[in-house]
């Protein structure tokens, strides 16, 4: 994957990582045809329904006593991290794997 897309594309596919899920529904109207925008737009969809189920989890585990807190802190860290570092892929021009969001990412079709 070492084409390099254009700079259309990177910003279209940045904003469609940074805005979350409302950066892959400006990419899917506006870039659906876009294989690169589409790449990260789908990476942003998978990253957001992961950022909410370990939000519902980490109210539940937020009723353990500091163990619960910590827990949340560290696995909601994370999820920001995967967050930037889809950014900086994104601005990267070319397509990039990031551990089991690509895999999870490529099964949608659109």
């Amino acid at each position: 994957m070492s084409k390099q897309n254009s700079d259309d594309s990177v910003i279209y596919a940045f904003l469609a990582t940074f805005l979350s899920i409302i950066g892959f529904v400006i990419a899917i109207i506006t870039k659906r045809k876009d294989r690169y925008v589409m790449y990260y737009a789908k990476h942003s969809l998978v990253i957001f329904i992961i950022a909410v189920i370990v939000s519902l989890i980490g109210e539940i585990i937020n009723f353990i006593p500091i163990l619960g807190q910590i827990i949340n802190f560290v696995i909601t860290l994370f999820i920001f991290l995967i967050w930037v570092l889809s950014w900086i892929y994104a601005l990267s021009g070319r397509r990039k794997v990031i551990p089991v969001i690509t895999d999870l990412a490529l099964n949608f079709d659109f």
